[in-house]
């Protein structure tokens, strides 16, 4: 059973993800021949107007075959008035920005069910306060309740750190202890630290740990979208600087998982409800949609990267050149792969 929901997850982010291509292809006037559901030998399709509609064999995802554009070979080219080809720069970057804004979008909308769901999270209750350190030196005490920062109500732990990360100066704080509900003034400080990259840096601190409560936490309204931007932003940062990181070498190649972590990760995840389950897609989906914007040729990012080459500088890449460099991009995903799926099979044997 975990096996089968962890490929309808996949299966679904790429549908959505190529949906967004499919329909921002028809606003541009490019006919889409195949929409496909799982790749391989097609095992039901129909045809509605000028599309056929496929259900294929290897149930990973799916794919939308444009008129006139060939990932495998970019020689091949089509001009007629409803090819990808007869499209201005911008339009074709526009449908291949669609798909990782679907999958963008998809994670928003999980990331605000889920604040609206309740999702079990670290609560601010305050566990060791350290001697000598702002919280100290404020009268903070363990087992008080942090309510409110700079009169900005306090739900999760993760919420009141990253107020103080950010703040400039002095900070207001609402505590609740017991009965009692103080208010309090305290400026942190900057301490060497390391990020969850192992690197040392310098952040601000009060002095202050969790004290370990967990609770289940609900967004509403308008607080439920700010919950679901606020970790759209998130998550594509740290997948962001996740690459960054690994392409410098900070996060070794190790590191790297492939389809079956996502499957074991999304097994797992399906045990602990619908709310962690929409929370692991949402984050999946933004991955989804970072990595296919990398400006590798196989890939949407590559292709975007081609045509802004086109909108410079007035003419499109030598074939020759984007052949080549397709074959290239098809060879760095290839051996990412496999990568992954080594790193896979050492820690299942591990």
């Amino acid at each position: 059973m975990n096996l089968i929901v962890a490929f309808f997850i996949l299966s679904f982010l790429v549908f959505f993800h190529e949906l967004g291509h499919c329909i921002v292809a028809r606003i541009c006037g490019v006919r889409v021949e195949v929409f496909s559901v799982g790749f391989g030998k097609k095992i039901a399709s129909m045809q509605i107007g000028q599309t056929q509609y496929a259900l294929s064999l290897i149930p990973l995802g799916g794919y939308v075959k444009l008129k006139g554009q060939d990932d495998s070979n970019p020689k091949v080219r089509n001009y007629e008035a409803d090819s990808y080809m007869s499209k201005s720069p911008l339009q074709r970057i526009a449908i291949l920005l669609a798909g990782p804004l679907f999958n963008l979008i998809l994670a928003f909308i999980l990331y605000v069910a889920v604040g609206m769901g309740g999702k079990l999270s670290l609560l601010p209750v305050v566990g060791e306060v350290r001697e000598g350190y702002p919280a100290y030196q404020a009268g903070i005490k363990a087992g008080d309740r942090i309510l409110s920062m700079n009169h900005k109500e306090i739900k999760t732990w993760e919420e009141l750190d990253s107020i103080i990360l950010r703040s400039q100066g002095e900070l207001e704080m609402t505590i609740q202890r017991g009965e009692e509900t103080l208010s309090l003034k305290l400026t942190p400080i900057e301490q060497e630290a390391q990020n969850i990259f192992k690197e040392s840096i310098m952040r601000k601190i009060i002095g202050i740990s969790s004290g370990g409560v967990m609770g289940e936490v609900r967004y509403k309204g308008l607080d439920s979208l700010i919950y679901g931007l606020d970790e759209s932003i998130k998550a594509s940062t740290l997948i962001v600087q996740g690459i960054v990181k690994l392409i410098s070498g900070v996060v070794p190649s190790s590191e790297l998982g492939g389809v079956v972590s996502i499957v074991s990760v999304i097994g797992s995840a399906s045990q602990e409800g619908w709310v962690i389950l929409f929370w692991l897609t949402a984050l999946i989906s933004v991955n989804l949609g970072i990595l296919n914007l990398l400006p590798i040729p196989a890939l949407d990012g590559g292709h975007i990267m081609f045509n802004c080459y086109e909108l410079i500088m007035k003419k499109p890449p030598s074939e020759n050149i984007a052949y080549y460099l397709t074959l290239c991009g098809w060879g760095i995903l290839l051996a990412l792969m496999l990568l992954g799926l080594y790193n896979d099979i050492f820690r299942l044997l591990s």
